[in-house]
């Protein structure tokens, strides 16, 4: 049970930072700082939240194995 609640607290808070930071950067690189700029940060912001946290959900697991073996594989090439 306890992995279970660490995996969604896990998916919520990096969901939540990567879309808020993607979707800043991606709004300031589509329309530029203009006086809408906040409204259409966070409306697309809004929008890929959910997204983000499902597919952080689904495939968190995945991403850590492989991520697993990457770093493994370099710490080899590295010593």
């Amino acid at each position: 049970m306890a992995q279970w609640i660490y995996k969604i607290c896990f998916s919520f808070c990096m969901s939540l930072l990567l879309s808020l930071l993607m979707s800043g950067w991606v709004t300031y690189l589509n329309l530029g700082l203009d006086h809408n700029f906040w409204g259409n940060w966070m409306q697309a912001f809004l929008l890929a939240w959910p997204a983000a946290f499902a597919i952080a959900v689904c495939f968190g697991g995945v991403v850590g194995i492989l991520a697993t073996k990457l770093s493994q594989r370099i710490i080899g090439w590295v010593q």
